[in-house]
């Protein structure tokens, strides 16, 4: 599994103040994630900016710097992914509709985030196949193949875990007395505990599967492939972003200011 996305789960396992969010309450948890990700908003635009500029201008940068662009625009995202593990610890049922996403952002969620073979859709249109090599193809084929075939297991579990579960049931539950009513054996408090932890795994699963995803493909492509990649990318998300909160805006539908652009 990615290091940082490891340490970050294990933390939530064994740390019961990780450093992302030493605060008290889910409230407070999700006020710090939320001032987190406006600063990933400012950094991801910054990178966006450098990646157009570095795709605009190839021909006058070496391979090595286009590299190390590309390594450190994966590194951001990975940042992302790394806090998002920590804050579902807090609060994980939040992450499958944030309120600081607008209504249009969370049409695209799929387990707290971008279905990973959207990659794929973002690579058909941001490089030339006339540019891609016969082995870089199949490759690519493949993963293709296995991304989609990790993102039907996720679907299976995650329906899995709602039927299990009942999840409208068991809040019903938990509303009465939880400390004495008993779900096959547990008692709510438990119960609710075994169904956090099972979605903590699910989302934790999602993001990886996405972030080896984009590091896989960007590993088949060459520096200047993966530089239009990922710009392409950055550019959908931001895009998406900026018309979901104008179109909230338009219908008065109100975004947490620390969460906006």
């Amino acid at each position: 599994m990615d290091p940082l996305l490891l340490n970050a789960i294990q933390r939530r396992h064994s740390n019961n103040n990780p450093t992302l969010m030493p605060c008290n309450n889910s409230g407070e948890n999700r006020i710090s994630f939320e001032a987190f990700f406006t600063g990933w908003l400012i950094r991801q635009k910054n990178y966006l900016d450098r990646l157009i500029s570095a795709q605009n201008n190839f021909q006058n940068i070496s391979e090595l710097e286009l590299s190390s662009l590309v390594s450190q625009t994966l590194t951001h995202y990975q940042q992302y992914y790394a806090a998002k593990v920590e804050a579902a610890g807090f609060d994980v049922f939040a992450m499958f509709a944030p309120p600081w996403f607008s209504s249009y952002e969370l049409t695209y969620l799929w387990i707290t985030g971008f279905k990973p073979s959207l990659a794929f859709k973002i690579l058909d249109k941001s490089v030339d196949q006339d540019e891609l090599t016969d082995e870089q193809l199949d490759a690519l084929c493949r993963l293709r193949v296995e991304t989609r075939a990790a993102e039907r297991e996720l679907n299976n579990e995650m329906a899995r875990v709602q039927e299990s579960w009942g999840l409208p049931p068991l809040v019903n539950l938990a509303l009465k007395n939880p400390a004495k009513i008993r779900v096959d054996g547990e008692t709510v408090h438990a119960a609710m505990q075994t169904l956090t932890e099972e979605m903590e795994t699910l989302v934790a699963s999602a993001d990886y599967i996405r972030m080896m995803t984009a590091r896989k493909i960007v590993e088949l492509l060459s520096p200047v492939q993966s530089v239009r990649f990922l710009a392409a990318a950055t550019q959908l998300q931001i895009n998406i972003r900026k018309l979901g909160l104008q179109r909230d805006a338009e219908r008065g539908r109100g975004i947490t200011r620390s969460a906006q652009e």
